[in-house]
């Protein structure tokens, strides 16, 4: 198979890459793009690249009929949104890295990558190479023991150009973003080969860094603290050369590694690495590198021929966990880029203004009383998106498959998730398609003053001035029924919400409400927020918190017809292999869940789902879906391809007896 390839971007790294392409008759370069057509002509010329088109725009580039693959060499802050835009045009992508400038563009690139059925691959040379291999292997067969300590670093003095790239905080300049992402890289490679894994993201991150005038990190160093207690020191600068090495350090002895990140660039192709056993003598091993590019290249290839989307050497969950740890890494020494900061005005990662509802109406068509507007069938709970980058990517791809309500409460975050979902409905200009449900009266202040000044707070919040659904996030049973029926009849007078109901209230309660709204002419509770899942809760997952699967419940819902918006709808991770009677790790699911009905359940869930042909936990949604109820499942996904696989429960149909079969047996 030879590829043809278009290169996007005509700088120096570009015409590093073409070099390394010429020297194989398997690739073949077949186009070339910049902004300015001229520029591109003379990287042609100059490289000699015979037979390749020079391309004056990019989009041109992605439709070429004659190109098979695309190499972005773009600035940091250009390859999301043109890694997307290849992807849709259907092509398939290597990406220089940082493939996006942090983790949620990396989502946001995969998941285009995903839906196009194409290929995709961040452009970590380094780790395509033999010399990477024979560290891993070296690692891998106990030669050094146990590793303890991973010590690398990377940098160099940059230029003083405020303007440009590296020291330009516009377009994600600093020391971590260009070279500090290789020593993690390596850090994350070397601990999952000590764990027997691809790779291993750390469970603890530490930093310390200094700011430039501009700035940007110039110079900075984190410890990585790994499961089984692995610690990697990682180092980087613009203002200092560090030695630019690797050191792996186990309890039998240590591996030196002079040039970890161009192996045999300054030594005609042949890299040097040394072992050095605390009991034995130093050994030197010499390896063939071959050209750094071209290893990089002939592993797209391989992957592309054989129909795979990712490649071993650099797997999409790689770069994305690559990219969380940078992410922290900036955050630990407070280094936030304009573009992702609260407040900014934000840009998508694919570059768009405009959300498209395309692809997603069939899936916003319910209609409940009190609320004059179609609803979702699935709930975006708005409780883990803590940066501005994350809530858009994860908003963005909820809102074009469909989703349109999102759950949020004024305890969340201390405000930030709705401050975040309160700037994402403005800058998107959306607010009249989006229901938002909003909740107060959380323990320690659950009581009925304080629905309406935690509600006016949620809304300045918010940026709006009404919310669709209102629920009191807990009850005090000692507070007469009335007050709560006073204090929400008061606001929704107001005109500040549309219908209101309890999160983690019992029945009785619920029952008492509606009573005395009856009794006395005021409006009742119209929905409800209580637990509900395949997987019946059994104990509370945090203090206060009940259920609504009993019998009672079940036949009250099916009675009133009233809508539930269920929280923890898929049990949080109980259907997955996160679980098990064995699995004792996670005390919160394992008290909140375990029981022998329960694994009854899922083994039922994983039965039906082999059937299907998809996941236990598409099933568990699904079961939720399915209720002679209105019921609205609340979804927490922290990743675009959790909400795919939410989405995925839209598609399962349960009949009656699978439904009952499913809970039952």
């Amino acid at each position: 198979m030879t590829l043809r390839w278009a290169l996007i971007g005509a700088g120096n790294i570009a015409g590093a890459f073409a070099a390394a392409l010429k020297l194989s008759d398997h690739h073949v370069i077949a186009a070339v793009a910049s902004s300015d057509k001229a520029r591109a002509e003379a990287f042609i010329a100059k490289h000699e690249c015979e037979g390749a088109r020079a391309h004056g725009s990019y989009a041109d580039a992605f439709a070429d009929p004659n190109v098979d693959v695309v190499y972005i060499a773009t600035p940091h802050d250009s390859h999301a949104r043109l890694s997307i835009e290849a992807s849709e045009a259907g092509q398939h992508v290597l990406v220089e890295k940082p493939a996006g400038v942090n983790a949620a563009e990396v989502m946001a690139m995969q998941e285009a990558a995903h839906e196009a059925g194409a290929f995709w691959m961040e452009a970590f040379m380094y780790r395509c190479n033999p010399q990477t291999a024979r560290i891993v292997e070296i690692v891998k067969s106990g030669e050094i023991g146990d590793v303890r300590l991973v010590d690398a670093s990377f940098g160099f003095p940059a230029p003083n150009q405020p303007e440009r790239r590296l020291l330009n905080p516009a377009l994600a300049g600093g020391g971590i973003m260009d070279v500090g992402l290789y020593p993690v890289s390596f850090a994350r490679l070397i601990a999952g080969a000590a764990s027997g894994k691809p790779f291993a993201d750390p469970m603890k991150i530490s930093a310390l860094g200094a700011l430039g005038e501009t700035g940007v990190d110039e110079v900075t160093g984190a410890t990585l603290q790994f499961e089984g207690g692995m610690i990697a020191q990682v180092k980087t600068s613009l203002s200092v050369f560090p030695m630019n090495d690797a050191y792996v350090y186990g309890t039998l002895g240590r591996i030196h590694v002079p040039q970890p990140w161009q192996p045999g660039v300054q030594t005609d192709g042949k890299a040097r690495i040394t072992v050095k056993p605390y009991l034995g003598e130093e050994c030197e091993e010499i390896i063939e590198t071959g050209a750094l590019y071209l290893n990089e290249a002939e592993a797209v290839r391989m992957a592309i021929e054989s129909g795979a989307q990712e490649a071993t050497a650099m797997s999409w969950a790689d770069s994305l966990g690559n990219g969380r740890v940078l992410d922290e890494w900036r955050q630990r020494i407070r280094l936030t880029y304009p573009f992702e900061k609260e407040g900014a005005s934000f840009r998508a990662p694919n570059g768009r203004a405009q959300l498209s509802t395309a692809r997603g109406q069939d899936a916003r068509d319910m209609r409940i009383p009190g609320v004059g507007k179609p609803l979702s069938k699935l709930v975006m709970g708005c409780d883990n998106q803590t940066t501005l980058p994350h809530a858009f990517a994860m908003f963005d791809d909820y809102f074009e498959r469909g989703g349109n309500v999102f759950d949020t409460a004024h305890l969340y975050g201390g405000g930030i998730m709705e401050r975040l979902l309160g700037q994402w409905m403005r800058l998107r200009n959306i607010r009249d398609e989006v229901v938002v449900i909003a909740k107060g009266a959380h323990t320690p202040d659950c009581r009925p003053e304080m629905v309406r000044p935690q509600l006016e707070e949620s809304l300045d919040r918010l940026g709006t001035d009404h919310t669709e659904i209102y629920f009191l996030h807990r009850d005090d049973t000692s507070i007469p029924i009335g007050e709560w029926v006073d204090a929400l009849n008061e606001v929704h007078d107001a005109g500040i919400i549309g219908i209101f109901g309890g999160s983690n209230w019992t029945l009785d309660r619920v029952k008492a409400a509606n009573a005395d709204a009856a009794a006395r002419g005021k409006q009742g509770f119209g929905a409800i927020s209580n637990n509900f899942s395949l997987a019946e809760m059994v104990n509370p997952v945090w203090p206060g918190v009940l259920g609504a699967n009993t019998p009672d419940w079940r036949a009250w819902l099916e009675e009133t017809q009233t809508p539930l918006f269920p929280w923890s709808s898929q049990a949080r991770g109980f259907f997955t292999e996160l679980s098990g009677p064995d699995k004792l790790d996670n005390p919160e699911l394992s008290n909140a869940w375990y029981s022998e009905a329960n694994f009854a359940r899922k083994a039922r869930a994983q039965e039906l789902a082999a059937r299907k042909g998809v996941d236990p936990v598409t099933i568990a949604a699904a079961f939720v879906l399915h209720q002679r109820f209105p019921c609205f499942p609340l979804i927490g996904p922290r990743s675009i391809a959790e909400t795919r696989g939410s989405f995925g429960a839209l598609a399962v149909s349960l009949s009656p007896e699978e439904v009952t079969w499913l809970d039952a047996g």
